[in-house]
């Protein structure tokens, strides 16, 4: 996350001291620094890296460093590609719910209806027997 200020910070990168300036807090350009120590101590391993001239140790690193970079890119592509399906299966599924709902309110409204009706139904029945008794 980038600050308002320009922060000057002393790290070591493959056994030398640089100086990096940036809008980045200290602890961001500390960060930076060891992703690339790491990648530094992680090649060194190999024995095929070891024996390249060290113009072409930087190259490689570079390149590495390049490919996970584009790796990390392509990732987040894929997980907002995701995020936008997701947001639109849950927009979808929102306004599924909402028509259910007001299906449902249409339903409950006809069951009351012919609960009515039943009850007016039942009503008339009991006055029509009413009615046969006494005659």
């Amino acid at each position: 996350m980038a600050s308002s200020s320009k922060t000057d910070t002393e790290v070591i990168i493959g056994g030398k001291v640089f100086t990096l300036s940036g809008y980045e807090s200290e602890e961001y350009l500390q960060k930076v620094a060891s992703y690339i120590n790491n990648k530094i101590n992680e090649y060194s391993k190999l024995d095929g890296f070891k024996r390249q001239p060290a113009d072409t140790q930087g190259v490689l690193l570079q390149l590495n460093i390049a490919d996970d970079y584009f790796k990390a890119k392509k990732q987040i592509s894929a997980l907002e590609e995701d995020l936008a399906a997701k947001d639109k299966e849950l927009y979808d599924l929102r306004h599924e719910l909402i028509s259910t709902q007001i299906k449902m309110e249409g339903v409950e409204e006809q069951v009351r209806a012919l609960q009515k009706a039943q009850n007016e139904g039942e009503k008339e029945i009991v006055r029509l027997e009413t009615e046969l008794k006494k005659k």
